[in-house]
């Protein structure tokens, strides 16, 4: 049953559960809540709660439930698609994992750790390294995002060929329901087909269906060997032997294969300060080369001169550097996570966040750049990613000299000619960053009308009041 009161008593009864020194309401404090980092999102909020433990959570969706009152979680606040900014109308509360940070437990017998939904990857990082254990999500934003966050997108980074996105380094989550009942899913097995897999609706729901408020994480053993290269090669048809050659010669071994164009190291090394080419000579495309061994550092070099004088006299590879030092493995692996920063002063940037099966990305790139060009016969095409495991950021940066904001005003028109591409190859419109109200709209448009109408069942079961995040992901 809701409860009618004023939105000033409701606040009041909000701030009452986290205490005065919790609760943000002041318009100055508020405002960095309200936009997502790309500034496409803005919303407005009367109040952001920071809770302090699963039952503070637990009360708050309570509350919210009972009086109609909807709320936005927010972790990191480093999403692109606009699924932790609140609505415009300025009625959303704002609830925050921010102090809930805490790692739990690490069990380096089971290899796993137990982490609050707050926890900072970097910080569940460390705690996996002081047990000489890999916790090995990685990404650009992993001093700030948080492990609610990550869950809640299904966040997949650098690693995803090796060990999987966050779904499959996942065990057990305890979550709070819009209701505020506390699901208590924190389990430790690797195996457990005790009917429907709870935890797989809420990694990737993107807070519509509850508050991720701790985790069960898996851990992997240290690698004692590691090599990373990088490759000058002709075309992304050479990137795509490089990486049958290196997946059969490499096996397991093989935990990173990136894909950069010449565009994005320009990009990078003119503006991202102490980034340079490791090659001399130019090359039309790049691939990064990272392997991982469980033995010694001379197991893996071994194997990455193998391939590399494999790819060499097969023609496949026409420059490598191959890093000589841990300095070195870093600042190539720099170089890569700095192209999407790097594109901010170059102008406006229209991004896509896309995969397609990793034999069709050549013929991807190739179709894509040519719908975009006939669109934009000079935007500058920036197309970069994971294309071991077929995620690519296809980004376009506006033409030379032209206006940004007419640029980006053609957001929509672009997402169209290169997302139609991607449904040709049969791939998705969302890889890793999630849908929240970026792609919402052409989820349900693009996807069958059985699919979004379970998922209307699954958000209407699990939050009948409609209070969790309203307007994402799946409206």
């Amino acid at each position: 049953m809701t409860v009618t009161m004023s939105l000033a008593e409701r606040l009041r009864d909000f701030i009452d559960i986290v205490g005065e020194a919790n609760a943000l309401t002041s318009a100055d404090d508020i405002k960095p809540y309200l936009t997502e980092n790309r500034g496409l999102y803005h919303g407005a909020s009367p109040l952001v709660l920071k809770a302090g433990s699963t039952q503070e959570v637990s009360a708050i969706l309570k509350l919210a439930s009972e009086t109609g009152t909807a709320i936005v979680p927010v972790s990191g606040r480093t999403g692109l698609v606009g699924g932790q900014v609140p609505r415009e109308e300025g009625q959303d509360v704002l609830l925050s994992l921010e102090r809930m940070n805490r790692i739990r437990e690490v069990d380096p017998v089971a290899d796993v750790i137990v982490a609050d939904g707050g926890a900072i990857l970097a910080d569940v990082q460390k705690a996996a390294e002081a047990h000489d254990r890999l916790f090995p999500l990685s990404l650009g934003s992993e001093g700030s995002c948080r492990i609610g966050g990550n869950l809640a997108t299904n966040a997949g980074g650098t690693a995803v060929l090796a060990y999987g996105n966050m779904r499959q380094l996942c065990l057990g989550l305890e979550v709070v329901l819009p209701t505020g009942e506390i699901w208590d899913g924190l389990r430790r097995l690797k195996k457990d087909n005790s009917g429907y897999d709870l935890r797989d609706l809420f990694i990737g729901a993107e807070g519509t269906l509850g508050v991720i408020t701790g985790a069960v994480l898996k851990m992997v053993p240290r690698p004692r060997g590691r090599q990373v290269a990088y490759v000058g090669l002709a075309s992304p048809d050479a990137a795509l032997q490089l990486f049958e050659k290196a997946s059969q010669r490499c096996g397991s071994a093989l935990t990173g294969f990136e894909l950069m164009p010449r565009i994005g190291i320009e990009f990078t090394t003119r503006h991202i300060p102490g980034v340079r080419d490791p090659l001399a000579s130019i090359h039309p495309w790049y691939a990064l080369v990272d392997i991982s061994t469980s033995d010694s550092p001379e197991t893996a070099e071994t194997m990455m001169q193998e391939l590399l004088a494999e790819a060499f006299e097969a023609g496949l590879v026409s420059d490598a550097a191959i890093a000589s030092s841990i300095a070195q493995q870093d600042a190539f692996w720099h170089l890569r996570e700095s192209m999407s920063e790097a594109q901010r002063p170059e102008g406006g940037s229209i991004k896509h966040d896309v995969s397609v099966p990793i034999s069709r990305i050549p013929a991807f790139l190739a179709e894509a750049d040519a719908a975009v060009h006939a669109l934009m016969p000079d935007a500058r095409i920036c197309a970069f990613g994971h294309l071991g495991d077929g995620n690519i950021h296809y980004n376009i940066s506006q033409p030379v000299g032209a206006d940004k904001a007419a640029f980006i005003a053609r957001w929509r028109e672009v997402n169209a000619v290169v997302h139609a591409v991607v449904h040709k190859h049969t791939g998705s419109i969302s890889a890793e960053h999630g849908v929240g109200q970026l792609k919402r709209d052409e989820l349900v448009a693009s996807r069958p009308a059985i699919e979004t109408e379970l998922m209307r069942r699954i958000k209407q079961a699990f939050d009948p009041a409609g209070i969790m995040n309203p307007g994402k992901v799946i409206g």
